[in-house]
């Protein structure tokens, strides 16, 4: 068994042990949330993380009515931007908390006043002892250098913050129940998409939504553990141009978990069928048309959980099965340092 393999199914144990562990420190941060008047936000982060930011970002607009954006780094890096930013969130997101462009852009955005929160998987690192305040992953020592439990923990963590700033009991109640949901999600079958996928080397995923993070996620793990140049687009904006490329025969994955996007989503996988296109689709037990099952979801916001979850046991197969060590993906590390 490889580590990916083995790190991606300890996730379900990780995130009731993160579960256990924080409710205390989220219901805090929640309170301070409310009591600082947060207007927006910014994220801070790359790569897998800055993926699982995005899935925060859409919680936050969607739940709370508040702006939230990636920022883009090289604004504090490169072009030493004077910020000025009170009642903002600058959420730091990293497994290693040891990026120099992070580093650079949490001290940026809190010396112009913002409150800086570091979501972590080190918390003894230099972005996690730089903020205000701190979000341990609780993910465990990830060794893979493809990132699979470390994401889950951040999806989860983003989640029950947003949960406990809203109150938002529903969402609560689904997070407790998040890893039986997960469990069932690494017993499913996605060994068709190892089978469509083993002779391929471009791809499109579509997701929409919370869905869209998830796609970008998968496509960056395509890329890194089977070396197939991956796409992700939402299910809209593949329309604005990308579609040109998918004829007969063209590989396409379309995650469409539970929720307002995914009947759009059904019915563009039907569009691509039509032309000949090499459809997976990947939905719950009540999408008939589906190629891939995404276990069923506590609450509608965790459904891109239990897809990624699914994903990521595919993916892994999918790199042994072609002749890849997704530990050790070539001219990879498993900590980046950028500027």
């Amino acid at each position: 068994m490889s580590l990916m393999r083995d790190e991606a199914l300890s996730a379900p144990q990780r995130i009731a042990e993160q579960w256990r562990v924080n409710r205390d420190t989220m219901a805090q941060l929640g309170e301070v949330l409310r009591q600082r008047s947060i207007h927006g936000a910014m994220t801070v982060a790359r790569g897998s993380s800055d993926h699982a930011a995005g899935y925060f970002a859409r919680l936050m607009m969607q739940m709370s009515g508040r702006p939230c954006a990636s920022l883009p780094l090289s604004l504090c890096t490169l072009d030493n931007t004077a910020w000025q930013i009170d009642h903002t969130l600058a959420l730091a997101v990293s497994q290693s908390g040891r990026s120099p462009d992070l580093i650079e852009a949490q001290k940026a955005l809190k010396s112009g006043g913002a409150l800086s929160l570091a979501m972590v998987n080190a918390t003894d690192s230099p972005l996690a002892r730089g903020a205000d305040h701190v979000i341990d992953l609780q993910a465990g020592a990830e060794t893979s250098v493809a990132a699979t439990k470390s994401f889950l923990a951040t999806l989860s963590a983003s989640a029950s913050l947003m949960a406990h700033w809203q109150r938002d009991h529903a969402l609560l109640e689904g997070l407790e129940a998040l890893p039986e949901a997960l469990e069932q999600a690494c017993r499913l079958d996605w060994g068709k998409g190892v089978e469509a996928l083993r002779d391929v080397d471009r791809l499109l995923v579509i997701g929409r939504g919370a869905g869209l993070p998830i796609a970008q996620e998968a496509a960056l793990k395509f890329k890194e553990t089977c070396v197939i140049q991956a796409e992700a687009f939402s299910g809209a904006e593949v329309q604005h141009g990308p579609m040109a490329l998918v004829g007969q025969d063209y590989p396409v994955l379309i995650l469409a978990p539970g929720g307002n996007a995914q009947q759009g989503l059904v019915e563009l996988a039907d569009t691509f069928r039509a032309r000949g296109a090499r459809v997976l689709l990947a939905a719950d037990a009540a999408v008939a048309s589906r190629d891939l099952t995404i276990a069923d979801a506590p609450h509608e916001a965790l459904a891109p959980l239990c897809a990624i979850q699914s994903f990521y046991l595919m993916n892994e197969a999918l790199s042994v099965a072609t002749g890849h060590d997704p530990d050790r993906p070539e001219f990879l590390n498993k900590v980046t340092q950028t500027r």
